[in-house]
């Protein structure tokens, strides 16, 4: 009989995890899921599964026992935890020292300063006087548990004490601390993913363009459009020296700004797949789920190149109501429309704001490209042909 390969754990059962499973079918690799619920987006593909609570040490122990490895959907596990688990000689990748960088903006605020790697003017903050004093306009950010959006207050205008107050309860409330950042006159966000093994090998991808709406990522343009060579590879060093200087593996998507003046400035940091990686499920030799488990496994790394000039990426958001959009019942349209289009469905219902999916579009012409990934998520989501509904 040929050796079987080690399993590997993935906490977190949400479409990251999810969309590990093709590649970890590909490579024989066999993967045990925690998720949170039955029938989440990963548990639907992954049979091999432990329901239960991230938080729970036990929990973890049961779902990393006859593991070599265990890594994340997301970033939520206590630090603790993480340690008692490389106690108990499981590999966690990426490892609690690094890990604690996405968990935690302050951590990794105090960190970069001391890289030198730039960011926005940042400083923790314990009541409206110190925001006062850090200067309006700002953006305060709980320092963990926000994403998407949330957890994050714009703080300007007339009503200035009022956000600030909101702000500094929901940080009571969660036990955690409020960081204020300045508000950056930035051009667009970009993003640099790289990914890295324990190793020391390193592969970092084109760096692309993100749009946000309501702190949500709407689509991506990768690479991204008229960037200058020297700041797409000034962006792409920053996320390498990022990665190896925090002991990262698996992949790091390093979320930027980049300036009206030419700069880029780290914004978040994730240390999993990301929304910002989705594009190279189609539009790269490897993609970025793959090269996750590559790495995290300690493999050699795939190639990051791009396969097309272009490719566009387009989040399936669920619309205000939830009764419209076609997710399934919305393939013989997009399909029959455009057959080079590639869709990626979640396993999930459609709600308000969530993301249930997305659509990748190549090729050499960009605006084609932007046209076909746009009307095919409008499509799914039931913006679309829906006069006589």
């Amino acid at each position: 009989m040929p050796e079987l390969a080690p399993t590997l754990a993935v906490v977190g059962g949400g479409q990251l995890a999810r969309m590990m499973a093709q590649p970890a079918i590909a490579l024989g690799l066999p993967l045990r899921l925690l998720a949170e619920a039955e029938g989440v987006s990963a548990a639907q593909v992954i049979p091999d599964q432990v329901v239960g609570d991230h938080r729970d040490l036990a929990t973890l122990r049961e779902v990393t026992a006859g593991c070599s490895v265990v890594t994340f959907d997301h970033e939520h596990v206590p630090t603790e935890h993480l340690h008692a688990l490389e106690a108990d000689g499981i590999a966690v990748r990426p490892g609690p020292d690094a890990l604690v960088h996405a968990q935690d903006k302050g951590v990794m605020r105090e960190r970069l300063a001391e890289l030198g790697v730039p960011c926005p003017r940042n400083a923790i903050v314990t009541e409206a006087a110190d925001v006062e004093a850090f200067g309006l306009p700002c953006v305060l950010k709980t320092t963990r548990g926000g994403y998407d959006g949330k957890g994050v207050w714009f703080v300007d205008g007339d009503d200035w004490r009022d956000t600030c107050a909101e702000a500094f309860a929901a940080a009571r409330e969660a036990g955690v601390r409020i960081l204020a950042e300045e508000r950056v006159d930035f051009r667009r966000e970009l993003s640099a993913l790289v990914a890295r093994s324990p190793s020391g090998q390193a592969a970092a991808y084109p760096v692309v363009a993100s749009t946000q709406r309501d702190g949500i990522c709407h689509e991506v343009v990768a690479p991204a459009p008229d960037l200058d060579p020297d700041l797409a590879a000034s962006a792409q060093q920053v996320a390498l020296r990022i990665a190896g200087e925090l002991g990262v593996t698996g992949v790091l998507a390093v979320e930027l700004f980049e300036t009206t003046d030419g700069r880029v400035l780290v914004n978040e940091l994730a240390m999993r797949p990301h929304n910002t990686g989705h594009w190279t499920q189609d539009g790269a030799v490897t993609s970025q789920f793959e090269n996750h488990l590559r790495a995290v496994m300690d493999l050699p790394l795939g190639s990051p190149a791009p396969r097309a000039r272009w490719t566009v990426m387009v989040n399936i958001l669920g619309g205000p109501n939830p009764s419209v959009g076609r997710l399934y019942d919305g393939f013989p349209h997009a399909m029959a429309r455009d057959p080079h289009l590639r869709v990626h469905l979640y396993g999930k219902e459609l709600r308000p704001g969530r993301k249930v999916g997305h659509v990748n579009a190549y090729g050499d012409d960009l605006e084609d490209c932007l046209e076909r990934a746009r009307h095919a998520a409008a499509w799914f989501r039931g913006d679309l042909g829906n006069e006589s509904e």
